[in-house]
This record gives C-alpha cells, structure tokens and sequence, in this order.
C-alpha cells in the first residue's frame, strides 16, 4: 500500500487571501469604499459638521488624528532630510544645474496647467447664469507678495508658530486654548542653511552630519509605521468627507465644480503622461509607483500631510535618487500646486468675473497665468488654494467677495486638488533626474507587485545583493535599491 506524505510547507496552507488583497493600493481602494459607507451612513443618520453623532465622531476623529500624525513627522523629516541631501550633493557634480532644472520645471508645468485652466473658464463659462443672487463675504486671509517675503525668515530656528485662542463660556469660565504651527517654506529655508554650513565647515561637521543621518532613519521608520495605517486614516477621512459635505452642497456650482475637475483630469491623465512619454519613461510605471501619495493626498487634502509618503515613493518607486529627492519633493510640496495654485486660481478668477459682469481682456488672462507661475511660493505654509485665489484676484482687481460664494464647495474641489499637486510633485523631480542621467530606471520599471516599497527592516546584505549593476542611481543607498522587488 502506498502512502502520501504532506511536505511541512503544504500542510500549513490554509485559507489564504490572494495576493492582490495585501497590497497598499487595494487597501486605500477598500477604505475608501469602506468609509464612503460609513459616511453616507453617518449623514443619513442625522450627523452633521456642528452637531455629528457618535459615526460622525468618531470618523472625524479618526480622520483629524491621522492627518495630525502625519504633519507630526513632517518637521523633522524635511529638516533632517534636506541636511542629509545638502551633504550628499558634494558628491554630485551639477547640483546647482539640479536645482535650476527644477524650478525650471515646476514653472513649464504650471504654465500648461493654468493655460488649461484659462481655456476651460472661457470655454464652458462657470460664472455665467448661476442662479445665485446673494453676495457672499469672505472675511480670511488674503495672499500678497509681501508677506511671502517677509514669511521667508523665521523667527525661531525650527520655524514654529503659536496662536491662542480665548473662550468664554455661559459661566463666566475663562479658557484659553494654544495651537502650534509650522511654516515648511521656513523650515526649508533653515534647513538649506544648515546643509550648506556643515559643508562649508568641512570635517569639523561629519559628526554632526553622521547625527543628522542616525535620525533621519530613526524618523523613517516611524514615518513607516504611520503609513502602514494608511488605510484607517483613510476610512475617517472620506467617510467625515461625505458626512459632513456629501455631494448635495455642489448645487447651482455645479458648471464651475465639473469645469475645475474636468482641468484636473487633464493635467493629471493628459498632460503628465505626454511629458512622463516624451521622456522615454513608461506612464503606467509612473502611475503605479505615484499612486499610493495621489490617493492619500484625495483623502487627507494635505499635500504637506502627504509629504512622506510622496517623498519615499519618488524615491523608492520612481528611482529618483535620495539626495535629489529629499531636496527637490519639500520644495515642490510648498511651491509645486497644479491644483491649488493653477487650475484652481484660473478658473475661479474668471467665475469671479463672469458672475460680476467683468469683463477680462488679454492683459487680464496674461495676468492670471503670471500670478499662477509665480505666486504659489506665496502661500506657502498656509491655505493655499483659498489665499492663492485672493492673491490672483487682487492682483486682476475682482472682488475678493467672490471668494466667499465658492467656500461652501472647497473641501470636495480640495480633494482633486490636492492629488494632483501631489502628483506633479513626483513628476517634476522624476524628470529632471531622468534628463540629468541619475534616474535609477531599472527602480523606475521593477515590478510593483501591488506595494510602492518594503519596510525599512530589509538587510543590508540582501539589498546590496539586488543593487542595479549599471551604476544610474550614484547616491542612492543599497538598502533603497532593493526596493525594486516593491
């Protein structure tokens, strides 16, 4: 009589979820499914922005709570980060060349964004015939070139500000509440300054720089350990989405909500693929690979939120080399807005125009797509699409109450905002290092198996083993190149 024999590894197989099921971009996808449930649930339910219920909540806090964990690790990652880059660009010959091609390239794409932008708002005419009749306020801050200047200096060395807030309750009860804020553009500025130092001191700083390194893998990691619950974010961030906004507030807005998302959709699925092609790369790998930062920027509408984790992709997915990277995707999370500070702007400006009854004339559209250009830098470290909007109309001369008929709708334009300033944060460095011969493009087309990268626990030894052998990426470290498998 024969007998079968179960190898160790065949009898410890069960039920198994595929393979698919693990991956990052499916669990964003399943959350938002997910909390775009619990939200439809929540509002219809009873909850709302002032007064939600227990779902409403507790999706809001959720939400808020990992948004806030995120912008936590965003100081000293860009600090940190920047330093590190600074130091490894000793290495690189045409740093400076680096540098400008950048800016050089966030300003070409801006340009085509805001073109786009301006020909939508002359072509399907948001403002006109809206049926609103009431003259809304706007009471908020406004964008000027002069506070971005003098916003340049900090006034302390991490770049940090406090304001407080007093309350008086029905009895008489004093309560002074404190919030703490963070200016990136200052961060970076501080950043940069210190990078340069350590390299001009020379040998005197490599303990310092070796420092600076130890914590910049301290605060990877737990940047790993955040993004790894990406997808619970996700459910309280959507699904607060839809409770408290849903998609009922687009109403009489709704020509100037599909003009906005209609510009969206052709930056992000036309314009980027054609220059990600006509520089030899392949569009699906670049969507793969920036996917996973796109969908957390739609839930979380923060593109400073969601700078570590577009940060690592660029790097780990796009083959863009850190040193590079950790310079290039900060600058960009501050100045490099395709959403907020182009399409948005462009097309509002002419809504604000249209329905005043104001008449735009060349000058005016050349106007727009100036200030769109250069004035993203000039909401850096605030709102931007809100006090972007004001600095354009103050610049036209429109009046800035048409800011106020179109805040009722900003969190559901926010969203597509903000994905596609984070995917234009991507592309302009993945571009630059692929002009500049440093993209490490066997990284760019590995297979992405359903996960942007590996965790940061990966040996040494195993990485080096897996390193590209045609020597593209020149500072990029062994433990990165091995994220290929990813």
């Amino acid at each position: 009589m024969s007998t079968q024999t179960r190898s160790p590894e065949s009898a410890k197989i069960g039920f198994q979820l595929p393979k698919w099921a693990g991956s990052f971009g499916f669990q964003i996808i399943a959350a938002l499914i997910v909390g775009l449930g619990l939200g439809l649930l929540a509002k219809y339910t009873g909850s709302t922005k002032t007064s939600p219920n227990g779902l409403g909540a507790t999706l809001q806090t959720i939400g808020s709570s990992y948004v806030s964990l995120l912008q936590t690790a965003v100081v000293p990652l860009i600090f940190t980060a920047v330093v590190s880059s600074i130091s490894n660009l000793r290495q690189v010959s045409n740093a400076a060349k680096l540098a400008w091609n950048t800016l050089l390239w966030f300003a070409i794409t801006s340009l085509i964004a805001v073109l786009i932008g301006i020909g939508l708002g002359v072509l399907l005419q948001p403002g006109a015939n809206t049926g609103i009749t009431e003259e809304a306020k706007y009471s908020g801050k406004s964008g000027d070139w002069w506070s971005f200047l003098i916003g340049l200096f900090p006034k302390n060395f991490l770049g940090l500000g406090a304001s407080s807030t007093v309350t008086e309750s029905a009895n008489a009860a004093t309560t002074v509440s404190t919030s703490v804020s963070f200016n990136v553009l200052q961060i970076l500025v501080i950043a940069i300054a210190v990078g340069v130092a350590a390299l001009k001191v020379g040998k005197a700083a490599e303990p310092f720089l070796n420092l600076n390194a130890s914590a910049l893998a301290v605060i990877q990691k737990v940047l790993w350990w955040i993004i790894r619950i990406a997808p619970l974010g996700t459910v309280g961030l959507i699904g607060n989405a839809v409770a408290v906004y849903g998609w009922d507030t687009i109403g009489s807005l709704g020509k100037f909500t599909f003009a906005i998302y209609v510009g969206l959709a052709l930056v992000l699925f036309a314009v980027y693929p054609i220059l990600v092609r006509t520089h030899g790369l392949s569009v699906k790998q670049y969507f793969s690979g920036v996917w996973p930062a796109v969908q957390l920027a739609f839930v979380s509408r923060s593109s400073v939120g969601t700078l570590p984790l577009t940060q690592r992709v660029t790097e780990r997915s796009l083959g863009v080399p850190r040193g590079y990277a950790s310079f290039a995707v900060p600058l960009g999370a501050t100045t490099k807005m395709d959403g907020c500070a182009a399409i948005y702007p462009a097309i509002s400006a002419i809504f604000v125009a249209q329905f005043f009854g104001i008449q735009l004339d060349f000058s005016q559209y050349l106007l727009i797509a100036l200030v769109s250009v250069l004035g993203s830098a000039a909401t850096a470290g605030t709102t931007g699409a809100v006090v972007m909007l004001t600095l354009t109309l103050s610049t036209l001369g429109l009046p800035l109450a048409g800011v106020g008929l179109l805040l009722a709708i900003d969190p559901i334009l926010d969203m597509g905002r903000t994905a596609v300033n984070v995917a234009g944060q991507a592309l302009v460095p993945t571009i630059v290092a692929k002009r500049q011969g440093i993209l490490d493009e066997q990284l760019y087309n590995a297979p992405r198996n359903g996960t942007p990268f590996v965790d940061d626990s990966v040996d040494s030894t195993e990485a080096a083993d897996n390193a590209p052998s045609d020597g593209t990426s020149t500072d990029t470290t062994s433990r990165e190149l091995v994220d290929a498998k990813a």
